[in-house]
């Protein structure tokens, strides 16, 4: 049977969103869905697991995969976050790189490019943070890549301020094959709620703590339900560190940045949810828990086979 002049194809795929840490994925991936899904920070390494964000058209439907920043690892944890994004790029339909327009020439793009070199897949280069350079200093960088690997397409955007982004878009759709429609119109992520409950936690520790306590901070969700018709959602959440002195700076002078943690936590999952959310937050020390696969193991993060 042939199509009608009046049918159109609808597309459907995977696209993995790779690239060192801080280069803008998890802020791209937002902007393309519409909606926040992935937590950001200006820390790099804020992603440690694939966030997926659904963005469905008339015609498409795109399921994007942020993957923790490609990066040399200095415990289990960040090996394992190096091997989820690199292991992506065996699952995808259309493989997008995305680079910093404001750091070229950097050691680590390089070794990303490596990796690239055995992906089978279409490989689309973005260039992000246009906003902040001139024009000039974006081609000068686009012809550099181009000697380095042969991208299917190169697309300068910024994810800050919206720039080629519906561009981007339509790029990506004619890569992906005819396919169905996955995930309902109106989901725009496939992770559970206790999932978004602790990232946004975790996000707001990342944005309020010192420069030594975010990247040994795990938020894990010991119990979370809904306990009268009204929706209202109880979560009872213990943030994890790794030393008795970053607890200290966690629960703060006589509680306050603890409760601040909370108070920023609840105002943003009431708006992500659409019902009220009653948080109980408590601070727990587990010594050196990057390096134990047990508690990794525990807090979701499985060896990749």
């Amino acid at each position: 049977m042939t199509k009608t002049e009046n049918e159109t194809t609808f597309r459907s795929g995977f696209v993995a969103l790779v690239g060192r840490p801080n280069v803008g994925k998890s802020t791209l991936m937002n902007a393309l869905v519409g909606q926040k899904i992935a937590i950001m920070s200006h820390r790099p390494q804020t992603t440690r697991n694939q966030i997926r964000g659904v963005l469905t058209t008339d015609d498409a439907q795109v399921v994007f995969i942020d993957t923790p920043g490609i990066h040399k690892p200095k415990h289990r944890l960040g090996e394992f976050m190096v091997e989820t994004a690199e292991s992506t790029l065996k699952e995808v339909d259309v493989v997008c790189w995305v680079c910093d327009v404001t750091e070229p020439n950097h050691s680590g793009d390089a070794y990303i490019i490596e990796r690239l070199k055995a992906v089978e897949t279409p490989v689309v280069c973005i260039l992000n943070k246009v906003d902040a350079v001139e024009k000039p200093g974006v081609l000068v960088m686009m012809d550099a890549l181009l000697k380095q690997y042969p991208f299917a397409e190169m697309i300068p955007v910024s994810a800050k301020d919206g720039t080629q982004l519906d561009v981007l878009k339509k790029a990506l759709v004619k890569y992906l094959p005819e396919g169905p429609q996955y995930y309902p119109r109106d989901m725009v992520t496939d992770h559970p709620e206790q999932f978004i409950i602790s990232e946004v936690i975790r996000e707001k520790v990342l944005r309020l703590t010192q420069e030594e306590v975010p990247h040994s901070v795990m938020v894990d969700i010991e119990q979370l339900e809904r306990r009268d018709t009204s929706g209202v959602v109880y979560a009872h959440a213990i943030i994890y560190t790794e030393r008795d002195s970053q607890k200290g700076i966690l629960i703060g002078k006589r509680g306050a940045m603890l409760k601040k943690v909370g108070q920023m936590a609840r105002q943003e999952l009431e708006a992500l949810l659409g019902n009220k959310v009653y948080l109980e937050l408590w601070v727990k020390v587990k010594k050196d828990w990057r390096n134990d696969p047990s508690l990794l193991h525990r807090f979701g993060f499985h060896e990749e086979r």
